[in-house]
């Protein structure tokens, strides 16, 4: 028989990662008092763990360079993300000293998680502009 809080305790052990969510709200301007749909934080900070799924495709032309390739977030299984939030990762790690930050955040779009007891895994998307 599995020992899922052990299981997930070692899991967990991995989350160096924090991750943002943000979800679309409607949020009225102050000064126009119109009401539009934009990106809010409603998790922040949380512990997950950032896996590269495929090495990155460079797209360059000769006006731009397009990034783009897939990763996969482990994240709590209690976490609520729907496909389509909007996730912004910071990559850490944890030292003697606590919590550092080892490279800056990125931004991603979230696909549609797959539950296990333990945790859930989120293929996430990434595309920016270099």
């Amino acid at each position: 028989m599995i020992d899922y809080v052990k299981h997930r305790a070692a899991i967990e052990q991995t989350y160096e990662d924090r991750a943002t969510i943000y979800r679309h709200a409607k949020v009225k301007d102050q000064v126009t008092k119109e009401t539009k749909l934009e990106p809010v934080p409603f998790i922040t900070d949380q512990p997950c763990r950032l896996s590269q799924k495929a090495l990155g495709q460079n797209n360059q032309s000769e006006a731009q360079n397009d990034i783009s390739y897939e990763t996969k977030l482990f994240i709590a299984p209690e976490m609520e993300i729907k496909q389509g939030d909007m996730l912004e990762v910071t990559r850490g790690r944890f030292t003697d000293f606590g919590w550092e930050l080892i490279a800056p955040a990125r931004k991603y779009t979230a696909g549609e998680p797959f539950m296990y007891q333990t945790h859930q895994e989120i293929s996430l998307q990434r595309k920016e502009w270099a």
